[in-house]
């Protein structure tokens, strides 16, 4: 039986695979995530990354809404169970190390998602000017 600590790590690494898909940081969570399910095996990565492609395909062909927010839980419980298993195989000796790398993976996608959801509304918006897009952007307001 896992302790609560290896718990919280596999669910921290089922949050970042389902909250990574669709993001700058799916590819880096999608290759971390297989070699650590992989164990270093060529064939345990490459079925890891059809699993993680199928997640992505779950995710994004899910409906905008509820929908959107059952898939992306069902994903990470699903990842969460998955990670549990490994911690579960992986001798006492490496699972501290294994659980540290699962909230790396989860901080990983989170700074991914700090930057991936700003809206702007410019609907009545008067620009003269260049108008940047995206980037970083100092804006400074004057009263007249």
């Amino acid at each position: 039986m896992l302790m609560d600590a290896f718990i919280a790590a596999a669910q921290a690494g089922g949050l970042a695979v389902a909250g990574a898909a669709g993001t700058d940081a799916w590819t880096t969570v999608r290759t971390k995530a297989a070699r650590l399910l992989g164990r270093g095996e060529q064939q345990g990565e490459e079925q890891a990354l059809a699993r993680l492609d199928a997640t992505l395909s779950a995710l994004e062909a899910a409906a905008p809404g509820d929908e959107a927010a059952h898939a992306r839980t069902a994903q990470s419980a699903a990842w969460q169970t998955r990670f549990e298993a490994l911690l579960e195989g992986t001798p006492e000796a490496g699972r501290e190390q294994l659980a540290s790398e699962l909230e790396a993976l989860k901080a990983e996608a989170d700074r991914a998602a700090d930057f991936g959801t700003v809206r702007n509304d410019f609907r009545h918006a008067t620009f003269r000017g260049p108008v940047q897009g995206s980037g970083h952007q100092t804006i400074n307001y004057y009263q007249r």
